[in-house]
């Protein structure tokens, strides 16, 4: 599953005005926070997540997110990671081809 240029900048769009819902602070990426997110898209598809880590970490812990979730990573500025996955209930119709929900 992969997103082209079209769709990404429709979602980095979409994004700007959102707040971050989720935040991984010093604990780290533990199995709450992987269900937080993994609510969040369910029902929004499109989601802000907070990362305050140390930039060396914070790389790490966005890849994992993306795995551990099976979100697309759309946009990461700073400590703010912007994702995507379709949910079953698709909410946002993005241009082109249609991606399918796992």
């Amino acid at each position: 599953m992969k997103l082209n240029q079209k769709q990404i900048k429709y979602l980095r769009t979409q994004g700007h005005s959102l707040s971050p819902i989720v935040t991984v602070a010093d604990r780290g990426l533990v199995n709450t926070v992987i269900e937080a997110i993994d609510e969040a898209l369910e029902i929004h598809e499109l989601v802000k997540v907070k990362v305050r880590q140390e930039r060396e970490v914070r790389a790490k812990t966005c890849e994992d997110i993306c795995k551990k979730t099976g979100a697309l990573e759309v946009q990461k500025i700073g400590m703010v990671l912007l994702i995507y996955k379709p949910s079953k209930k698709s909410k946002i119709d993005l241009p082109g081809p249609k991606l399918k929900a796992k």
